[in-house]
């Protein structure tokens, strides 16, 4: 005999509950986890290249890269050595120059807001003993997580704006 549909047992049945509520919360839990993810791999990002942008600037200050008259080729490998693998290295944007003093090293907008695209012109110019450099070092971070109103993109393109910056004075070689 076939029995009728048993409203009070089903509501009682409490077998794939379990399954229901892990439905309901994992978009939530993986895209949480998704973007402490490509948060963490940003923060890293700009770390890598700051810390690259860092040790290579030194061959400047130092006149190992005048000695060995470096151009924008030869200082993006400079900085290109140290960035472990994280970065397309021809995409790196470089403006190493010379200013009259500390007050005087000014930034410029390295990609224009509204189309992202690049406006930084790149040049090399080390200077000699004794001057003030300022070494600029932008990078395009693809951004890859874009969900829930979450987007750490900050240019039309999708990606996130990198730089590094570094204003020293030439040691007397």
């Amino acid at each position: 005999m076939v029995r009728a549909f048993d409203l009070h047992r089903f509501r009682r049945d409490e077998g794939g509950v379990t399954a229901i509520e892990f439905g309901l919360l994992a978009l939530p839990f993986f895209a949480i986890i998704g973007a402490i993810l490509e948060t963490a791999l940003i923060f890293l990002a700009s770390q890598v290249l700051d810390s690259a942008v860092n040790d290579s600037s030194r061959l400047i200050r130092t006149g190992q890269a005048q000695a060995a008259n470096y151009t924008v080729e030869n200082y993006r490998d400079a900085i290109c050595e140290n960035l472990y693998g994280l970065f397309d290295c021809d995409l790196v944007k470089i403006r190493v120059s010379q200013v009259a003093n500390f007050a005087g090293a000014n930034i410029g907008v390295p990609a224009d807001p509204g189309t992202g695209n690049w406006t930084v012109v790149e040049n090399y110019d080390h200077g000699s003993g004794n001057s003030v450099i300022l070494v600029e070092a932008y990078y395009k971070w693809p951004i890859a997580l874009n969900m829930f109103d979450f987007n750490l993109s900050n240019l039309p393109d999708n990606t996130r704006m990198l730089s590094a910056v570094r204003v020293f004075r030439n040691e007397p070689f």
